[in-house]
């Protein structure tokens, strides 16, 4: 363990399962101190064993992203606990699968919400806190379908172009300043989403979690001039430059 992050803050949201909780594991191997968030204690409480296993530290916030003041309280703990915050990884994610004709408005809704309306609040309240370390880094995951789309996933696809346009935007405004914004854009992921989603991908084919947390932790480690906005990461098998 380098420990390249040591004394560092970060707060993972979906942390219990699949990426999020790669991402924490990832970010604790480099002896960071991971805020988990997520609606399960029971399962936030086995990440944080593993994290704290793997050589960080870890503070579980049950959090509920449709919730605006769920999603404040997560800030305000943090500030409260250890009063900075250098790396917000949102992550968490769910999706729909039917017709556009077929997708019921709560549907839609709940798609935007915890996809693009809790990333939104999250980086709103969290910016303060940002700004204070140098440097700091937003990491939003979206998808492949935040840069197309698919048949079945109107609502999904709606708001994973919502984050990352919102990211476009937000990298624009903080252009010069200590925080840096991140897209990343994964393809098909070994989680439990995307099993719901893609059950026709074979399982085999699929990128495992801990791909993604590697090119997170690269993201926040990386020294030098050269910065990296946008991640887009296939599996093999898929057809290239999606």
């Amino acid at each position: 363990m380098t420990e390249r992050l040591k004394g560092k803050v970060a707060i993972v949201t979906g942390a219990s399962r699949g990426i999020g909780r790669a991402v924490s594991l990832s970010l604790a191997k480099e002896a960071a101190t991971v805020v988990l968030a997520a609606r399960s204690v029971h399962d936030l409480e086995k990440t944080a064993k593993e994290t704290i296993q793997a050589g960080g530290k870890a503070k579980i916030v049950v959090t509920e992203l449709t919730e605006e003041d769920s999603i404040k309280n997560l800030v305000k703990v943090t500030d409260k606990t250890f009063g900075r915050l250098d790396i917000l990884v949102n992550n968490a994610g769910i999706t729909h699968s039917a017709k556009l004709e077929e997708t019921k408005t709560e549907d839609w809704e709940r798609c935007l919400w915890v996809n693009a309306r809790a990333p939104f609040i999250l980086c709103r309240e969290a910016l303060s806190l940002l700004r204070k370390s140098q440097p700091a880094y937003i990491i939003n995951i979206s998808s492949v379908v935040g840069v197309k789309g698919y048949p079945m996933q109107s609502a999904y696809t709606a708001s994973k172009h919502a984050l990352r346009g919102m990211s476009i935007s937000l990298a624009e405004e903080l252009k010069g300043s200590s925080v840096r914004v991140h897209v990343l854009c994964p393809g098909g992921v070994d989680t439990e989403l995307v099993e719901k989603v893609r059950p026709d991908i074979n399982k085999e084919d699929l990128i495992d979690s801990n791909e993604i947390a590697e090119l997170v932790l690269y993201l926040v480690t990386h020294k030098g001039n050269a910065v990296i906005d946008e991640l887009h990461i296939r599996r093999a098998t898929s057809t290239p430059w999606f």
